[in-house]
């Protein structure tokens, strides 16, 4: 199958991906990077868990993919919600169990300033492409004293803007902005946002930090 000649939207192709067919990540650097959905799919595992228990109360997973973060927050008696921009997404975290909104975090966001813990998952401190001006929101959708939970690439890897455009056999996306943050670069990255850096850990090849709003 050829793939077409117009571009789809970012949501099309994403859930395209969801459904099973294979995406790969144009624009990240070292070539083609396939998207890994598997690992988006699957249930929790050990590592996962390690990055929830970093979370405290409400909880606000942004970027929530289909599910398997806010599914699992629900599970351990937190009052979770997930948000994505893509229905595809939001659908099956609702299948599996948690509650989710199609909605941009740039947008208007239930219970903004109210949320205890803001999670950002599976590198989703890239989303738009400016990951200082993301923080800065997340500062605003949490709760004095709240705290961002946010996995982060391996030390080294700096902070990197991207133009990046998802690809299936048959679909490709129009670019958008993405970054990649390196846990030692975080700190930098947090300057200005209304957060500090509590702590930055790693779980096995995974890095995580906890950033902090004063109260």
């Amino acid at each position: 199958m050829s793939v077409t000649t117009l571009p789809s939207s970012y949501a099309t192709v994403f859930a395209a991906a969801l459904r099973g067919e294979h995406c790969e990540v144009i624009g990240l650097g070292g070539g083609p990077h396939t998207l890994p959905v598997a690992d988006w799919i699957r249930p929790v595992d050990a590592t996962d868990l390690a990055l929830l228990a970093e979370c405290r109360g409400e909880t606000l997973d942004v970027g929530c993919g289909p599910g398997r973060m806010t599914s699992a927050l629900a599970e351990r008696g937190h009052a979770a919600l997930g948000i994505d921009v893509v229905p595809e997404a939001v659908r099956m975290t609702r299948r599996r169990g948690g509650a989710a909104l199609v909605r941009d975090v740039f947008d208007d966001v239930p219970g903004e300033g109210r949320w205890t813990s803001v999670l950002l998952a599976d590198g989703n401190v890239g989303i738009g492409g400016d990951p200082r001006a993301l923080l800065v929101r997340v500062r605003d959708l949490l709760a004095p004293g709240g705290c961002a939970v946010v996995e982060l690439a391996a030390p080294g890897s700096g902070v990197a803007a991207r133009r990046i455009r998802l690809q299936t056999p048959a679909l490709w996306s129009r670019s958008f902005p993405w970054a990649v943050v390196g846990a030692d670069a975080i700190g930098a990255v947090a300057i200005g946002s209304g957060l500090s850096v509590a702590r930055v850990t790693a779980h096995g090849t995974r890095w995580f930090a906890v950033l902090e709003k004063s109260r």
